[in-house]
């Protein structure tokens, strides 16, 4: 598998947050040398940029926000903060540009991307049956293309696994997921490839597959094919063993959320990762992990069931317009929020990473919109992914 080499110097622009809140954590002056490419820009669009992402941030202090914000232009960082703490309850340690936050569904992104990398590869053919892949699964008809896009009608183990026999203290894993529904069959949604329903079962069966054709566990896998090699160094896949050591995630009001048996689960969500690390990913994308067949795959919509500019390609939320198609994926999972926001055309990335529950950080259209100068025509904000709370998400159907 190739390596991608980011080495390269980028000089962040940042601007005063004025005041402030006293819990604001400093941003650094630079991003480091294995970051991302440098782009020039004047000083007049830095200053632009760099002033309405403060307006947004300003919002976002507002609203009581915990954790990281970042937007870049091309390959420069023009604005970037942290504020609050990784623990509300210690205080300890402040938001920086090492606090590694759980992604929720913008794991999705990285799950897909690796599959697309190993159908490059001839180890996985989008058009195949799961069954060849997992014999044990328990749908026909379902292609590993199904999983990516949603259209495979499977249940949502969030929804049905809490009602079958399972010791609810026992981490469930996406091999115990497979086995009950083998010896289950929990009744599917739709009939295959007929229609799109957002399921995070898709994607924990996604990293079966991953497994089953590396042979290699699939936390292991993407440190190796994903992490390490873009220098990704905060990046990574929360397992079992890690609790207590991964950063917690708090409701609104402050009060800590608990572990459930259901976080064992990963490829639907689980990814820990940094604004700073996201941004690598980001520019990878944008560079050469992938072929350009390959990403055009990722970035085609095919669910059109319902009519407006929102669709799903592989792994991506879009939005669809006659010129250009704006990729995104928003996260939700316990009491974290994450915004990865793609403006390919005029080349933005926006990022906010939170741990305390605050639906105001799923509201970048306006930052975006300002950012190009114009409108979007989506009505209401993108909103999360529901994870746990049914399938309202942000830019689906």
């Amino acid at each position: 598998m190739k390596h991608i080499a980011l080495c390269i110097c980028i000089v962040g622009i940042l601007i005063s947050c004025g005041a402030g809140q006293p819990n604001d954590s400093k941003p650094p002056t630079s991003v480091p040398k294995d970051s991302v490419r440098v782009t020039r820009l004047s000083s007049a669009e830095v200053n632009r940029i760099a002033a309405l992402s403060d307006n947004f941030y300003t919002s976002l202090q507002r609203s009581g926000f915990n954790g990281a914000f970042l937007v870049a232009k091309n390959d420069s960082v023009i604005f970037e903060r942290y504020r609050g703490f990784e623990n509300l309850r210690t205080h300890q340690p402040p938001m920086g540009e090492h606090s590694a936050f759980h992604l929720a569904s913008v794991s999705k992104t990285f799950t897909a991307m690796v599959v697309l990398k190993l159908m490059e590869g001839g180890k996985i053919v989008l058009d195949s049956s799961v069954q060849y892949y997992l014999p044990t699964f328990p749908y026909p008809g379902v292609t590993v293309k199904m999983l990516l896009n949603h259209r495979s009608g499977l249940p949502n183990y969030l929804y049905f696994m809490p009602t079958l026999p399972w010791n609810k203290k026992q981490f469930l894993t996406n091999d115990s997921l497979l086995a009950v529904m083998a010896r289950f069959k929990p009744r599917i949604q739709t009939r295959p490839g007929t229609h799109f329903h957002y399921c995070n079962t898709n994607y924990a069966m996604l990293a079966l597959i991953v497994e089953r054709v590396t042979k290699v566990p699939f936390p292991q896998f993407m440190k190796q094919v994903i992490f390490d090699p873009l220098g990704m160094k905060d990046t990574y896949i929360f397992t079992s063993d890690m609790v207590g050591k991964a950063m917690p995630s708090y409701l609104g009001n402050g009060r800590l959320e608990p572990w459930t048996f259901l976080d064992g689960v990963y490829g639907d969500k689980n990814v820990y990762s940094t604004a700073r690390d996201l941004l690598k990913w980001d520019q990878a994308l944008r560079t050469d992990f992938l072929t350009k067949a390959s990403l055009d795959m990722a970035y085609t919509p095919y669910s059109f069931e319902k009519p407006g500019i929102r669709n799903y390609g592989l792994g991506w939320h879009m939005f669809l317009y006659p010129s250009e198609k704006v990729i995104f994926h928003n996260g939700y999972w316990h009491g974290n929020n994450t915004v990865f926001f793609r403006l390919l055309k005029e080349g933005y990335t926006i990022i906010v990473l939170g741990n305390r529950y605050d639906r105001y950080i799923y509201h970048v259209q306006p930052l975006a919109e300002a950012l190009t100068g114009r409108k979007f025509n989506v009505k209401g904000p993108p909103e999360p992914d529901q994870e746990d709370q049914g399938d309202a998400d942000g830019g689906g159907h």
